[in-house]
């Protein structure tokens, strides 16, 4: 498979991509998560290039891009913007959009902005419409305006110190062991080749308060930090996420949900939740889940999406058994199947 990666030059930056199947006329943009690249979705392209026009982007601040900070009031609407002038240039008038994880939030954010260009709307483990963390019950209730419970730019310090390191060994604080055991069920496992080229992709990131992972103002008692304003953590707190008016958009299109029965990040007790693992004794002084329940992250995503289907639309929910957050990866020939299927 050739690996080369492709650059763009549009209206807003210079943009990285990969690039199958060209000549198809059915278009697919696909947008990756958080700590990742385009590159995480090579085997899926390889997959379905005799079908598609496969395009996988990185964001402004991952991979080769051009990058530039992430301002976390708009992080999702200057990516969703990025999207659309990658899409102008290469002529994408119509097309499907994808979306995993934080890109999930990108692509919700795209719907939500230019529902008119698009003709299916896909998303992987997508962040819930109400952010990540700091929320709770279905219908995304704050527990205050600051979003208090959401760790924001706050990231465990070893985790930090081993991206910025370039550490490609197996700690439990290495890139390695977070992607084998958290992106994926323990268990999966990739091939030798593609595991060096998702750290190596990884490892382009910008790393800092402006970018990865972002700012964030310390408090004295649980859950001792609030989100700050800057970096791509940030731009996924609850003030400044607001995806739910994606059930009122005016132009419907099918929106196919996946997610993996045993993911430990989006979860409806995710294991990335301060609030989760204060319940759990992992964070100490938890007030106690009467006064700060977990953010149900998959309940509220379907609360939403219920909306949409009242008004009108149409999605579809698929449980990937056995894979985690990157079901793409791990049930490929699933997955795959769905898509033909559907898109």
């Amino acid at each position: 498979m050739d690996y080369t990666k492709l650059f763009i030059s549009t209206s807003r930056r210079k943009i990285a991509y990969y690039r199958l199947g060209e000549s198809n006329k059915k278009k697919l943009i696909l947008i990756h998560g958080n700590v990742s690249s385009g590159a995480f979705y090579l085997p899926l392209m390889e997959k379905l290039s005799d079908e598609y026009d496969i395009v996988a982007p990185d964001l402004s601040g991952y991979g080769k891009t051009d990058p530039s900070p992430v301002d976390a009031k708009t992080g999702l609407l200057d990516w969703a913007n990025d999207i659309d002038s990658l899409a102008q240039e290469l002529g994408f008038d119509k097309f499907s959009l994808l979306g995993w994880s934080l890109g999930g939030g990108v692509a919700m954010r795209y719907a939500i902005e230019y529902s008119e260009k698009l003709d299916n709307l896909l998303l992987i483990s997508p962040v819930s419409p109400f952010g990540f963390g700091g929320t709770y019950d279905v219908d995304g209730k704050m527990f205050d305006e600051n979003g208090l419970g959401c760790a924001g730019g706050f990231v465990n310090n070893d985790f930090l110190n081993s991206l910025k390191s370039k550490d490609r060994g197996d700690g439990q604080s290495s890139m390695r062991f977070i992607m084998n055991n958290h992106y994926f069920k323990p268990g999966f496992k990739l091939d030798s080749e593609l595991e060096e080229l998702f750290l190596d992709e990884i490892f382009d990131m910008q790393i800092g308060p402006d970018y990865y992972a972002g700012d964030f103002k310390q408090l004295a008692e649980f859950p001792y930090a609030l989100p700050g304003e800057h970096g791509f953590n940030n731009a996924l707190a609850p003030q400044y996420c607001k995806l739910e008016g994606i059930s009122d958009i005016e132009n419907k299109m099918k929106i196919l949900w996946f997610r993996g029965d045993s993911d430990l990040i989006v979860a409806d007790n995710s294991y990335y939740d301060f609030v989760y693992l204060g319940k759990i004794g992992a964070v100490p002084g938890y007030p106690g889940e009467d006064k700060m329940p977990p953010q149900p992250m998959v309940s509220q995503t379907r609360y939403v999406f219920d909306k949409y289907k009242q008004n009108g639309g149409e999605y579809h929910e698929f449980i990937i058994n056995d894979a985690g957050h990157s079901c793409h990866l791990e049930q490929e020939d699933e997955f795959v199947k769905i898509i033909r299927e559907h898109v």
